[in-house]
């Protein structure tokens, strides 16, 4: 078995816990702003900063780390976008993360989690996401259809995950409208950031979509390399949540938008 083929049995044991147990999520209304709508008249490249605790790859890379502190520490430095990964098992998260996180900070707000079930949406949305993550790997096409439809009937924007040329074409196939790349292959977790600049080939640019480049982002020189295959913003983790300064990090990240091609 792959690495994501254990995160997606895990996910399934999850959801029929969920379903068994009955449970309804209060709904709660998004008064956030559009990630969407934010990376696309950006004049710079945005960040996209992720809580994280673990991977499957690293380990523990901040154990015991707070993430309504880490969340201001972000919005303060001037993110777009947080990323909370609520999954427990793999990477140390959770929805009651997602929740403090949503209380704090007013910008947009991704739950990061290995979405199989309608009801993990509903989860993400009462707990405060605005943003929801959709990784094409883990779905088929019908499922990964009638997600994307059903988050945006909830009013959430859909971050939908490619890692290659097939899987671009199938995000374009239901007309999402902010794919991001994985640079990190979710079967042997090893990280490349030529796929970014592989899929951008690609990629419609002239269609009024947005281009985020995923991992493996680390410093200014990884940054201008995402922003001259034309990506709007990056999503990062690992090298924030290890970094002294978020504030000098992530701001060395915000550079001018070379690259876009609309």
């Amino acid at each position: 078995m792959t690495i994501l083929d254990k995160i997606i049995a895990q996910k399934k044991i999850e959801v029929e816990r969920l379903l068994a147990s009955n449970v309804i999520f209060p709904e709660r209304e998004i008064s956030r702003p559009s990630l969407y709508k934010t990376l696309r008249k950006a004049k710079k490249l945005q960040v996209i900063s992720e809580m994280k605790r673990a991977s499957p790859s690293k380990g523990l890379i901040a154990e015991g780390a707070n993430p309504v502190k880490q969340a201001i520490a972000y919005y303060e430095a001037g993110a777009a976008c947080i990323s909370v990964l609520t999954d427990n098992e793999f990477f140390k998260g959770s929805f009651e993360d997602l929740a403090a996180v949503a209380d704090v900070v007013p910008i947009a707000l991704l739950c990061k989690d290995f979405i199989i079930h309608p009801i993990q949406i509903d989860q993400a949305k009462s707990a405060g996401a605005s943003v929801i993550l959709l990784i094409v790997a883990a779905l088929d096409d019908q499922t990964l259809g009638s997600l994307y439809t059903y988050a945006n009937e909830l009013g959430l924007d859909v971050l939908v995950e490619v890692h290659s040329v097939e899987e671009l074409q199938r995000a374009l196939a239901i007309d999402a409208k902010i794919i991001g790349v994985n640079n990190r292959d979710l079967r042997t977790f090893e990280v490349d950031l030529a796929q970014t600049e592989l899929i951008a080939e690609q990629f419609p640019f002239d269609e009024e979509r947005v281009f985020i480049s995923e991992s493996g982002i680390w410093n200014p020189e990884d940054a201008e390399r995402a922003a001259k295959a034309g990506a709007s913003a990056v999503l990062v983790g690992e090298s924030l949540m290890r970094s002294d300064s978020v504030k000098d990090a992530l701001r060395a990240l915000q550079v001018e938008k070379q690259g876009i091609r609309s």
